[in-house]
């Protein structure tokens, strides 16, 4: 998701209204909004260049604070000049911006980083032309691989559909699907980052996840030897609850990326979601280049934290083979403590915990 993406979606966004510049957009309102085709189309591009602003000004806090505005007597054709333009001035922010930049956005973490904002950037003039062009009686699709990544980069929470666009509209309350009851309130979610003194705990993306699965990085720049095949499986595992429509994208994957250098040295994550008595698994590996650094302990303990933060968690658990010592002193230097007999019989017996394994706790 990056610049190549934006500039398809407004190319699309500009072709389709192109044929309607003549007609009166203050006159019709665009689809199921409630606002008028003129202000829809404004509002694309308010957002594309709201959206350069942050991210070519790092802002931090809150959204760079400027407006644009037309001039008098703009007609239809200048204000898709306009969209053009900041769509232009929002690809090159976009492609200038290094990895691992994040800048503000308010929902749901505060931050964004570049192909977040790319995402958001694409699914803003997708989702808006689709109205207006409804409002105008034109017939409009975008390409189908631009739907879906929107779809698994800010709808990870979303189940694919049957085909990508129609499942963007229903997830946006835009329209039916088959199965599935109508989406009356809705948000997008990027992704959750959390730093430590040496690390960045990513969370990765369900395209990210597929990627790891399939062999490759991930999007990620890994040390040699990396990524693990740990992270690859657990990868492969968030793929499937994503596919199954059970995924929770704050109790997926981490990549964990040092900040000297960018590069990615382990993967740690959650075994699901919480379940009803607020217990969940987490699990981890580290490329070996990176073993022996602290860096597990670094991360795990930054990950329990937050996570015992929560309402729905009371307690993490690490299940941990007998023999291996070195990662049995990882968890009990993130605040682990091993579990009682009766504890770890309980899970031997319920929960199908293998017998070679050893239970590690950590409570609220």
């Amino acid at each position: 998701m990056g610049g190549d993406q934006v500039d398809e979606a407004v190319a699309g966004c500009a072709a389709v209204l192109r044929d309607a510049v003549g007609r009166d957009w203050t006159a019709v309102n665009a689809g199921r909004v409630e606002w008028s085709c003129h202000t829809t189309a404004f509002h694309i591009a308010e957002d594309l260049i709201a959206y350069a602003a942050n991210l070519a000004g790092r802002a931090q806090e809150d959204y760079v604070p400027f407006e644009i505005t037309l001039d008098d007597g703009t007609d239809n054709s200048g204000l898709l000049h306009v969209i053009q333009s900041t769509g232009a001035l929002f690809t090159a922010a976009v492609r200038t911006t290094p990895p691992g930049v994040r800048a503000f956005h308010p929902y749901p973490f505060r931050s964004a980083d570049r192909e977040g904002f790319a995402a958001m950037g694409v699914a803003e003039v997708l989702l808006h032309t689709h109205d207006i062009a409804e409002g105008l009686g034109l017939d409009y699709e975008p390409g189908e691989e631009l739907a879906q990544a929107v779809l698994e980069w800010l709808f990870p929470h979303v189940q694919p559909g049957p085909a990508p666009w129609p499942t963007l509209l229903w997830a946006t309350g835009r329209g039916e699907l088959p199965g599935r009851a109508p989406v009356t309130e809705w948000r997008w979610r990027n992704n959750l980052v959390l730093s430590t003194e040496r690390l960045v705990l990513t969370g990765i993306r369900p395209a990210a996840a597929r990627d790891l699965r399939l062999g490759g990085d991930g999007g990620f720049e890994w040390i040699e030897g990396g990524p693990y095949d740990g992270t690859r499986q657990a990868a492969g595992f968030m793929t499937k609850a994503y596919e199954a429509g059970v995924h929770r994208p704050e109790f997926g994957v981490f990549a964990l990326v040092r900040r000297e250098d960018g590069r990615a040295v382990g993967g740690m994550g959650f075994h699901g979601v919480p379940d009803e008595d607020g217990r969940v698994e987490i699990g981890y590996d580290l490329v070996e280049g990176a073993r022996g650094q602290g860096y597990a302990t670094e991360a795990l303990n930054a990950l329990a934290q937050w996570a015992l933060a929560r309402d729905d968690v009371s307690m993490l658990f690490a299940s941990v083979e007998a023999d291996n010592a070195p990662s049995q002193r990882v968890v009990a230097r993130a605040g682990f403590t091993r579990a009682t007999v009766e504890e770890e019989r309980t899970a031997h017996a319920e929960h199908d915990l293998d017998t070679a394994l050893r239970l590690y706790i950590r409570r609220a």
